[in-house]
């Protein structure tokens, strides 16, 4: 999921100082190309194919086969997990991606979604961006760290996992936590949702998911007698559902900060337009006026600063010549995470303000906590960002969609979203057809991690 978007840019330039050696991109690109050309999508593909052949290229480099697991919820949608041995001084450092991509219909792109294409200065494919880019560079890291005869303080875990985007009973983070906790257990983990957000060209800030909105969906329905659509009565459930939908579009929960939305804000008024910089600053302080207003400003600052429920999905009526008996709406909701889901209820029950319209969960909702603000990550990406990208800042965020992070959080393991991958704020593809991320962007993410793994384990 994007994470916030700005709008203004700072002069950053890339350089070919930012650049992989000429070895380790091509090895990158090998790994990256593979991995897009296996089709692992959640209902016509499998992640098995792809989890063995990052198993086969590991062992070739000499990894010992005790040191890879190929296992998951089900024949087809298999996890892998590679061990690379440090000193143990420190708790492992778990580096996870996931496998999976969402579907891709072929008529549906202008180039073949499981074909890694090299055009006008991007790479094209199924997952470019989402996330088959970090698991193939964190391949690529580990296997320049044993070239190179690094030896990390710490143990270093790859984890690259199947259905992150289907979820449900093959989500291979979940299941490596219920079953196999001791293959992937660390003191944090490193993750997708922390794009560098790129405008007009320009870098704008390299951005650490810190903690995510989770997501709560909610079945809104009306249930009547019906009848004979020639005797029209005024209790009608479709109109009923509508006026309750109605009332909700026009609700807004509070605008509010929390501990990262406020470092957030702290850091981007240092480099926005005055005006925005001075509600940004009011905003950070606690000032409920200007976290309204921001809020108030753009789609995105609202995303971030509101728990937000909108309407997704609607059904109703049974024929075209009867009153309908049942009306229904998806209602999903993405919340702040220390708002809890019976808040959120008790709210949509509130607004509606109608005793027959039932609103129910649907699914199960999984409210995560934030991982604390370490500085020590903080400072090595800062370093690191400003080395690569001058003037560039490095802020930590909170992101409006979910990742497989809300689900180590939760068992006790830190996860930061982190890639040094930039994107610009107005063409962001991942889930979209003719995904692609720019070359360059992709070869000075394998420049940033290799920095970054190396900062953290030393």
């Amino acid at each position: 999921m994007k994470p916030i978007l700005c709008v203004f840019a700072l002069l950053a330039t890339a350089s070919a100082a930012n650049m992989p050696p000429p070895e380790y991109q091509k090895l990158a690109h090998d790994i990256y190309k593979q991995l897009i050309e296996i089709n692992t999508s959640y209902s016509t593909g499998s992640t098995t194919p792809a989890a063995q052949a990052v198993a086969d290229r590991l062992k070739a480099e000499g990894f010992p086969a005790s040191d890879i697991v190929v296992a998951g919820a089900a024949d087809h949608k298999m996890n892998i997990v590679f061990r690379y041995h440090g000193t143990g001084k420190r708790k492992p450092l778990l580096l996870l991606a996931h496998l999976d991509v969402v579907e891709a219909k072929r008529s549906d792109w202008t180039l073949d979604p499981f074909q890694l294409t090299e055009k006008d200065g991007y790479f094209y494919g199924r997952g470019s961006i989402d996330d088959k880019a970090q698991a193939a560079i964190w391949v690529a890291t580990l296997i320049r760290f044993k070239r190179e005869g690094y030896k990390p303080d710490r143990d270093l875990i790859l984890a690259l996992t199947a259905d992150e985007e289907g979820g449900g009973p093959y989500s291979g983070v979940e299941w490596l936590i219920k079953n196999r906790r001791d293959l992937i257990d660390s003191e944090f983990a490193l993750n997708e949702g922390g794009w560098g957000d790129m405008a007009n060209g320009k870098k704008v800030s390299n951005n650490i998911q810190v903690s995510e909105k989770y997501v709560a969906t909610f079945r809104l329905e009306v249930k009547n007698k019906g009848g004979h659509s020639s005797l029209p009565v005024p209790d009608n459930a479709i109109y009923r559902l509508s006026e309750a939908l109605v009332r909700l579009s026009k609700f807004k929960f509070p605008a509010q900060t929390n501990e990262v939305t406020r470092a957030y804000l702290t850091e981007v008024a240092k480099v926005a337009p005055p005006p925005t910089a001075a509600l940004m600053k009011a905003a950070a302080q606690g000032s409920t006026p200007a976290i309204e207003q921001l809020a108030n400003s753009t789609t995105a600052l609202n995303a971030t600063l509101r728990t937000t429920c909108v309407a997704t999905m609607l059904d109703g009526g049974h024929a075209l010549n009867a009153l309908p008996q049942t009306a229904g709406a998806t209602v999903n909701c993405r919340v702040q995470p220390d708002m809890k889901p019976e808040e959120v209820l008790a709210t949509l029950k509130r607004v509606v303000a109608d005793d027959q319209v039932s609103i129910t969960v649907s699914g199960e909702i999984i409210a995560g906590p934030a991982s604390p603000l370490r500085q020590d990550l903080l400072k090595a990406a800062s370093k690191i960002g400003d080395t690569m990208w001058s003037g560039t800042i490095t802020v930590p965020i909170m992101v409006m969609g979910g990742t497989d992070g809300r689900y180590l959080r939760t068992a006790g393991i830190p996860t930061y979203g982190i890639q040094g991958i930039f994107i610009p704020i107005d063409d962001f593809r991942a889930h979209g057809r003719d995904e692609r991320l720019a070359i360059d962007s992709f070869y000075e993410g394998e420049t940033f991690l290799y920095e970054l793994v190396k900062s953290l384990s030393q």
